[in-house]
């Protein structure tokens, strides 16, 4: 083969590399050339939509994703490992005598190198497995940071929405209290009434007061904090709408369990790492084999910067290739690629134990959702109940007052009870909400809205 043929097939060779190297890498990143997610910030949010903005912009998203990214790149590198090595050396040395008969001083080399890994002990394969399943494994821990985000967002928003119901509440509280002060001053004024029982009413109203002002700053707070979960400046004045309902959950703790067992992503990333840990023995039992390798060289030597021949330098003689296969492998390291191998069979059995130890405590966060759901559950009921017998309890004591025949504390003591009935039922809703959530993504699930809680 003439040198110029030859350079011209290198050439080739290379840029046909580069192309689908270019093509490889673009492959392996989806995200080239995509524009980024427009931000809408219009209108109402709902649990749902809210939720759905997090999962979109919130940045632990954006890390985690990255790390994915990265993985898959991880991914693409293994596998490259399987494929030729091509390399180039150009140089130029000059010698203080002559090294020919020629007495020529100068010497130019041009060489091409290509080496393909032929065995090596099962390295190459473990690695690039290993690589899938990191990459599975981080695709997994992303389902766990967005279920995090899940409950966080859903754990606030219905914060807010009970925070919004002691709200309206303690308005209910200091509109009953400045009225039953009316009254009371209206009967003091006459003369049926003692100036202790104005300033007893008086009390009651600047302490409800003081409850509303707190309860309009939890609003505020709660507010902040989803503005700051959805990636929304915190200044901004945003309508977030709904309310605490009740949605009876059906599944029983069996169902639950299994759901549970098949979606939970620290189960799988559990999995995963047994299953990396099984290929970093193999890595480390790589050693006890032979590694095998091809290459291919060619050489051009001349005495002139365009590797012309001269001298001694014939164009036989200058130009030459070769071709081979090497095999090397490490006899005896007392002991420290057999002791680096069974540091890791018990690096595996301890995986194995911590997955034990999550599926157990996976099966314990499940039951105790359930059971906080069943127990919320039950409150709404009974506070339902005690909202409606303290209404009439209260509209009894107005009554009885205003006819002269029940006293100022029944009033109080009526009113008192019946905002601490309302505080009950809006506690109990938001815990429910709660618990239904913490349930989903016990069960490694996302429902968004909370809806259809089935």
């Amino acid at each position: 083969m003439s040198r110029n043929r030859f350079s011209l097939f290198i050439l080739t060779f290379v840029a046909v590399l580069a192309f689908f190297g270019l093509a490889f890498a673009q492959d392996a990143d989806p995200a080239m050339g995509s524009e980024s997610k427009t931000a809408e910030i219009t209108g109402p949010f709902d649990l749902e939509r809210g939720v759905q903005r997090a999962l979109d912009l919130n940045p632990s998203m954006t890390s985690i994703r990255a790390q994915l990214q990265g993985t898959k790149f991880g991914t693409r590198s293994a596998m490259g490992d399987f494929g030729p090595a091509l390399g180039a050396t150009y140089g130029y040395k000059h010698y203080d005598r002559g090294y020919t008969s020629s007495g020529q001083q100068s010497d130019w080399v041009a060489s091409v190198n290509v080496t393909q890994p032929v065995f090596k002990g099962f390295n190459l394969l473990a690695t690039w497995q290993k690589a899938q399943l990191t990459e599975e494994s981080t695709m997994a821990s992303l389902t766990s940071v967005e279920l995090t985000l899940v409950e966080n967002v859903q754990t606030t928003f219905l914060s807010l929405l009970k925070a919004r119901m002691d709200v309206k509440s303690a308005e209910d509280s200091v509109a009953r209290l400045e009225s039953q002060l009316k009254v009371i001053s209206a009967f003091y004024d006459v003369g049926l009434r003692p100036k202790a029982e104005v300033l007893d009413a008086e009390v009651d109203l600047a302490t409800s007061k003081q409850g509303l002002l707190t309860a309009r700053n939890n609003v505020f707070t709660q507010e902040a904090q989803l503005n700051t979960l959805l990636n929304i400046p915190i200044e901004m004045d945003v309508e977030y709408v709904g309310e605490l309902q009740y949605v009876p959950f059906n599944l029983s703790l069996k169902e639950c369990l299994t759901r549970a067992y098949d979606h939970r992503p620290d189960l799988l990333i559990g999995e995963k790492s047994v299953e990396i840990a099984k290929k970093d023995v193999t890595i480390s039992e790589s050693s006890f084999y032979p590694s095998v390798d091809a290459s291919w060289d060619y050489v051009n030597r001349g005495d002139a910067a365009g590797l012309n021949g001269g001298g001694d330098y014939t164009h036989e003689g200058s130009e030459y290739w070769t071709a081979g296969v090497s095999a090397s492998m490490s006899i005896f390291e007392w002991g420290s690629d057999y002791y680096n191998s069974k540091q890791f069979d018990q690096t595996v059995k301890q995986l194995e134990a911590d997955l034990e130890n999550t599926r157990l405590n996976a099966g314990f966060e499940v039951k105790r959702a359930l059971l906080s759901i069943q127990e919320a559950a039950d409150r709404i009921t009974v506070a339902k109940k005690s909202v409606t017998a303290a209404e009439e309890a209260y509209r009894m004591a107005v009554a009885r007052y205003q006819a002269q025949v029940g006293t100022n504390t029944d009033v109080l003591n009526a009113q008192e009870r019946l905002t601490a009935s309302e505080a009950q039922l809006s506690q109990a809703l938001a815990d429910y909400g709660t618990a239904v959530s913490a349930l989903y993504v016990a069960m490694g699930e996302k429902n968004l809205g909370l809806k259809d809680a089935k």
